[in-house]
């Protein structure tokens, strides 16, 4: 099985991956840990600062292809991260689909207004955030704009709106 978790930032994308890693013993990979690997090495002209459509499609032929491999070999994976278009289901053929699972975490206005303190506290959880520039109206129109394309592109999301509580059974 393959898990497909995306979202603004600050949605707690990879803290849903690391309780999926914990109970169900799937490892995950971080897009934006292959993202800092290949600006690292030099293997992209790309920067962290890059344009996310820009580096949503240099990213997302490579971990599609990672995912197709993980499925073709039977291994169960976790890709989380905002670099997953709302298109992703356009790239797989029906006996890959069958094996993927997707979820994009969207915040309410309503739960980043009345939670922000909390959203900045729970930022670093499991990485620690370098010149985290989180703002309410920074996180208010990406969740905004996160949640009209999965609306336009039906698409599965999972709405936090009055409390941060997340049950997904795999």
């Amino acid at each position: 099985m393959i898990i497909l978790i995306t979202g603004a930032s600050h949605t707690g994308k990879t803290a849903l991956a690391q309780k999926f890693l914990e109970k169900y013993k799937y490892p995950y990979m971080s897009i934006d840990h292959l993202k800092m690997g290949l600006i690292r090495s030099g293997n992209t002209e790309l920067t962290p600062f890059s344009d996310d459509t820009a580096l949503t499609e240099y990213l997302w032929p490579i971990v599609r292809e990672m995912i197709k491999t993980a499925i073709e070999n039977k291994q169960n994976l976790i890709v989380e991260g905002c670099y997953i278009p709302f298109t992703w289901q356009d790239d797989f053929d029906k006996e890959y689909l069958d094996h993927i699972k997707y979820y994009c975490l969207v915040m309410s206005e309503n739960y980043i207004r009345n939670h922000f303190d909390d959203i900045k506290k729970f930022a670093s959880v499991i990485e620690k955030r370098i010149d985290d520039d989180c703002s309410v109206d920074g996180l208010l129109q990406d969740n905004s704009q996160v949640l009209n394309l999965c609306k336009k592109h039906n698409v599965n999301y999972v709405l936090i709106d009055n409390e941060y509580k997340i049950n997904i059974d795999l």
